[in-house]
């Protein structure tokens, strides 16, 4: 699948029922720069729905970002479980399967 680039305006709908990992991120964040090649390595297991914080401030505080990366899945339109930081892809596939 490929990763989608969110914008304000078009969130809600990317994220309607369907189970999505959302990476809430910066262009300057070090951590999230490498987070990029994981995600690249896992997108066919999940969708995969990048928000630039920069860009998208209020929605990053509805979902309560306070640093970066920070990782969500959404089932349904609700936050299943999220994660923050850098995380490996082997921690990342394992996080997915358990809360898909």
């Amino acid at each position: 699948m490929e990763i989608i680039h969110a914008k304000e305006n078009e969130f809600k709908e990317l994220i309607n029922n369907k189970t999505v990992l959302v990476d809430f991120y910066a262009d300057w964040c070090g951590p999230c720069k490498m987070l990029g090649p994981v995600l690249e390595n896992i997108k066919d297991e999940i969708q995969i729905i990048k928000v630039n914080v920069d860009e998208c401030e209020d929605l990053a505080r509805e979902y309560g970002v306070m640093s970066i990366p920070s990782l969500f899945i959404i089932n349904n339109n609700e936050i299943v479980s999220s994660r923050l930081g850098y995380v490996n892809e082997e921690e990342l596939t394992n996080w997915i399967k358990e809360n898909k």
